[in-house]
């Protein structure tokens, strides 16, 4: 039975689930900057997932990619798979700027997590859920 890492559940708000993957938003309002954990048990790489899952996954991270370039107009996306701390597979997908306060390092451990207020965390679960819907993808609302 699929389980989210507890440190994954403590940094970050749910926006839905895909077919395959729980969608997840970082807590860090400095970067739009969405997670897509497969729903599957014992997975820590994409190479493990079956070939099924591995295109569904495909599919779900282009969604993704498309829903933040749309809603936030990136000027590059950060696709990554680093499991360093987290081991359950979890990809992050990245909104990035020039004017980004990382720019043009990754965004990991240069600067601290700024937590979004309450009700702007609200207001972006509720934008990316409606942009999901928009790409006519199967979000279902956790």
């Amino acid at each position: 039975m699929f389980k989210l890492h507890e440190v994954l559940a403590r940094d970050c708000a749910v926006v839905g689930d895909l077919p395959l993957c729980r969608v997840l938003l970082m807590n860090d309002s400095q970067y739009p900057w969405l997670i897509l954990v497969p729903r599957r048990e014992e997975v820590r790489e994409v190479c493990d997932l079956n070939e099924g899952d591995q295109q569904l996954y495909l599919k779900e991270s282009n969604i993704t990619c498309a829903v933040l370039q749309n809603e936030f107009a990136a000027e590059k996306l950060n696709v990554a798979a680093l499991g360093n701390m987290v081991p359950q597979l979890h990809i992050h997908h990245i909104a990035r700027f020039t004017t980004d306060v990382a720019w043009p390092k990754p965004v990991w451990g240069l600067h601290p997590a700024q937590p979004y207020a309450t009700d702007a965390l609200n207001e972006r679960v509720s934008q990316l859920r409606a942009a999901y819907a928009k790409s006519a993808s199967a979000l279902v609302v956790a």
